[in-house]
């Protein structure tokens, strides 16, 4: 599989087409309450902004259901392109698939699909993040063996998944024990819950690695109410404004930053190439950077 670096892929802008404003795009997206998503969609309008493209934003909310019937309801419009941060890979696939038949062309941004065509992914480094989170959580707590516990995004999530087994490769190689493993479904709320759990099960964990920045700070939350906030490393992905504000107050103590507003204009940057008859790369990969209190 061919990688285009982030910064390969912006050579390319200046050349795009005055074309471009006669488009209609809209982007499907998962969950417009989750912070992370609405930067993702901030860097999409205003990609098509500075190209004249009208866009439709439609928010599934969670829901595979509202997802596929968003996806319908562009169809109806006769969007020019399609860009997709679908819920999970299996409704990703299932909107894929009504474009495909629909004639119009799709672009995935982050969250992968297994099926349809599409002219390009747009994905942060997932596995690399995670190796990063999991150097982290070694240089603070030394080598040997520690009790560490991981919170997973949806299960069948393979984007996310990526940074737990990052993260796991890392620390089980450096002799920590991963003693707990669950989902929270992306959700600050259900991270605070499984935190709960988790802690309630394995009092002696040392640190924790959550899939996402809204799990993380849920799980702060519950370690905070059970006073173990001070002494258990909770390390977050996504790098969103409030796991920096969190880690600038003393909270979180880092989170792997993904550059979600440049995901979103690249998508809309990449679009525009496809529909001027370019050939896009498989899969485009956006670096990611460790943030901690050391380097805000």
């Amino acid at each position: 599989m061919r990688r285009l670096s982030l910064l390969f892929a912006v050579a390319f802008m200046a050349g795009l087409s005055a074309s471009a404003g006669q488009y209609r795009f809209g982007y499907l997206v998962q969950d417009l309450g989750n912070q992370f998503w609405v930067t993702v969609a901030e860097g999409v309008k205003a990609g098509c902004a500075e190209k004249g493209i009208e866009v439709t934003v439609l928010d599934a909310r969670t829901d595979a259901a509202r997802e596929l019937a968003n996806a319908e309801d562009l169809i109806q419009k006769k969007v020019d392109y399609i860009l997709l941060s679908p819920w999970d890979p299996d409704s990703g696939s299932n909107v894929v698939e009504v474009a495909n038949r629909a004639g119009i062309p799709v672009s995935v941004l982050d969250v992968g699909v297994t099926q349809g065509k599409i002219d390009t992914f747009i994905i942060s480094d997932n596995l690399g993040g995670g190796r990063l989170a999991g150097e982290f959580a070694v240089e603070k707590l030394g080598k040997g063996p520690h009790q560490v516990a991981h919170i997973q995004c949806q299960l069948g999530y393979v984007i996310t998944a990526l940074r737990g087994q990052g993260f796991t490769d890392v620390v089980e190689a450096n002799g920590m024990k991963v003693v707990a493993r669950q989902p929270a479904d992306s959700q600050r709320s259900l991270g605070m819950t499984v935190m709960q759990n988790i802690l309630q099960a394995n009092p002696g964990i040392k640190a924790v690695f959550s899939e996402n920045d809204e799990m993380a700070l849920g799980a702060l939350e519950a370690l905070n109410a059970a006073g173990r906030g001070s002494d258990i490393l909770v390390i977050g992905f996504d790098g969103t404004d409030d796991a920096v504000a969190s880690i600038k107050a003393g909270g979180l103590a880092g989170s792997v930053a993904q550059q979600p507003y440049a995901i979103g204009k690249m998508g809309v940057d990449m679009a525009v190439r496809a529909l001027a008859g370019e050939k896009l790369e498989e899969t485009v990969y956006v670096p990611v950077k460790l943030l901690t209190k050391d380097n805000l």
